[in-house]
């Protein structure tokens, strides 16, 4: 039972910290574009071409 004291706390405050830092990177812009970087590879640019 002495030891659900400590545990729980624990719990919370690491559940606390992860929402904190999804939050985070919401307001960052972490998930603004998530399909630009899947398709940058298929695209073509200019100076890749070969002659």
């Amino acid at each position: 039972m002495s030891s659900l004291v400590f545990l729980i706390p624990l719990a919370l405050l690491l559940g606390g910290a992860a929402l904190a830092a999804f939050l985070w990177s919401l307001r960052s812009g972490q998930y603004d574009d998530l399909d630009g970087a899947a398709e940058r590879i298929l695209l073509d640019e200019e100076g890749d071409q070969k002659p």
